[in-house]
């Protein structure tokens, strides 16, 4: 039997990783936990998923399109940079660099997500809320991208 890696880039089987976050939000038990299934609920197309693992202040029904476009990428790596939990463990932070190829041009999503934990038929469990650009305000179309890719940012994380 043939093992399938993560597609998180975890290096670990994907049914010892993603899988059971896919199968129950609630089983991440830290915000890297979630963020990396988020991210591998991309290249599997599970739009679902992704929309159910918002805040419920988001409102993310409403932008169900957008995410469905963003799963049809092809995406090819995932860099966590750090990852922290504060207050008591009820908000994480984790700092990821996402590459994807989106119209036949690569792509580096370079965010700096934050998580809170909401309670979700009875359990408290952690969902995304909103996230930051690091290093997009500073760079110029022609500086190298902040995300280290090495290219520059026009055709990089602009």
């Amino acid at each position: 039997m043939q093992t399938h890696l993560c597609p998180c880039y975890s290096n670990k089987p994907y049914d010892k990783c993603c899988a059971p976050v896919h199968q129950n939000p609630a089983n991440a038990s830290h915000p890297e936990q979630l963020m990396r299934a988020r991210y591998s609920a991309h290249p599997k197309g599970l739009v679902g998923f992704i929309v159910e693992t918002y805040h419920s202040e988001c409102g993310a029904e409403s932008f169900r399109d957008d995410i469905t476009t963003m799963t049809q990428h092809q995406w090819q790596s995932l860099e966590v940079v750090d990852s922290e939990v504060l207050q008591q463990g009820e908000l994480g932070f984790v700092t990821f660099k996402a590459h994807f190829i989106a119209d036949g041009q690569p792509q580096c999503l370079h965010e700096r997500s934050r998580f809170v934990k909401e309670t979700i038929d009875g359990q408290l469990q952690w969902r995304y809320i909103d996230g930051v650009f690091p290093g997009h305000v500073k760079a110029g179309r022609n500086d190298p991208c902040p995300c280290g890719s090495g290219r520059k940012f026009k055709k990089c994380c602009s």
